[in-house]
């Protein structure tokens, strides 16, 4: 039995030892990926030349992938290796690698998706070069990379996971840029919310009596939400802007807007939140006599489920490859907001 598990271990070494060295052999092709990405900044469900820069990558920089371009969504794709090794016709392992590529508007590839999408084509990469030369692998795996569109807006994972997009994968790796190297950082559930202001437009100097303003109404939400702080726990969130607050100042504004994120730990006290923050954006329409219009985004994202079997063995793996991970309690257990894929982890069991 120990000669066997010995062996194991053995050949377990042997595969990271040949993903590392794929992943080495790719490196300027990988850092082409990201360097063009990066140069082509696109807006959520706008990424046409990021699809096709990655569909390219899988169908004619590498090879021996079978490319879905278009993959559910207009700039979604998928790529597939596999299946090899176990019996025909037993289960199979179907392991996912995510590659997000839509940037920021003004500000681009600030959030760094481009490095996701690099490192997570450099994974599947790996991935499938360690397993190639396995003679007769003891189950049979594919290896799927999904180009997930949309993270900054809108919601893509989750039109992919309505539209079945992630049905047959039994797990899904990703990974996010940051200033710290962690095996999991606790992410937020979150709405979004348009709120809109209708008032009456009047000029501000010789008729202003007979205007509604509505940046007044937009600037009460604001302070309200601003004093609604001091109540909310700790570790809610609410942050937002004004977006639209009139064109001129000497005409009263007869329409405004804001864009407000609002986020929770966990998702059971979203609708808390939710209705502390209505009662401030209604109030200051009754204030100001203005109409108000709420907006809330096309899907409502859920906290992050921890998988600790996972989280575990990146970091013993990432520690063995010289990863120094961060050990500051505040880093690891203040809930963050740097990715959308709440609802991958909570539907992928």
């Amino acid at each position: 039995m120990q000669t066997a598990d010995k062996c194991n271990q053995d050949q377990l070494q042997q595969c990271k030892q040949k993903a590392g060295c794929c992943i080495d052999s790719a490196k300027d092709t990988l850092f082409a990926l990201s360097k063009d990405i990066w140069s082509c900044a696109e807006l959520a469900y706008e990424e046409k030349q990021s699809h096709d820069i990655l569909v390219r990558f899988f169908t004619e920089t590498e090879k021996g992938w079978s490319v879905e371009s278009h993959y559910k969504l207009d700039t979604a794709f998928r790529a597939t290796w596999g299946p090899t090794g176990g019996n025909a016709g037993g289960d199979t392992l179907n392991i996912g690698f995510l590659c997000e590529y839509d940037a920021l508007p003004g500000i681009g590839h600030a959030c760094g998706h481009n490095l996701i999408a690099e490192v997570g084509a450099a994974a599947a990469v790996g991935m499938k070069g360690a397993l190639e030369p396995l003679v007769d692998p003891p189950v049979r795996v594919t290896v799927t990379v999904i180009g997930t569109p949309a993270e900054e807006e809108g919601g893509g994972k989750i039109d992919l996971i309505e539209a079945g997009g992630f049905e047959g994968l039994d797990l899904v790796f990703m990974a996010h840029p940051s200033q710290e190297d962690a095996a999991y950082l606790p992410d937020m559930a979150e709405d979004d919310v348009t709120v809109k202001y209708y008032g009456k437009a009047s000029h501000a100097a010789a008729y202003p009596w007979e205007g509604i303003n509505a940046l007044d109404a937009a600037v009460l939400a604001y302070n309200n939400l601003s004093v609604l702080r001091q109540q909310l726990k700790p570790d809610w969130r609410l942050h937002g802007i004004i977006k639209h607050g009139g064109v001129k100042p000497n005409i009263i504004p007869a329409f405004s807007e804001l864009v407000f994120y609002l986020r929770t730990p966990k998702r059971r006290d979203l609708p808390f939140l939710r209705e502390k923050a209505e009662q401030c954006f209604r109030s200051a329409a009754m204030a100001t006599g203005c109409r108000v219009e709420l907006q809330y985004g096309p899907h409502e994202y859920h906290n992050i489920l921890l998988n600790k079997t996972l989280t575990r063995l990146y970091e013993e793996n990432g520690k063995a490859l010289g990863i120094e991970f961060t050990t500051d309690e505040q880093v690891l257990n203040t809930p963050s907001a740097y990715v959308r894929i709440q609802l991958v982890s909570l539907g992928i069991e």
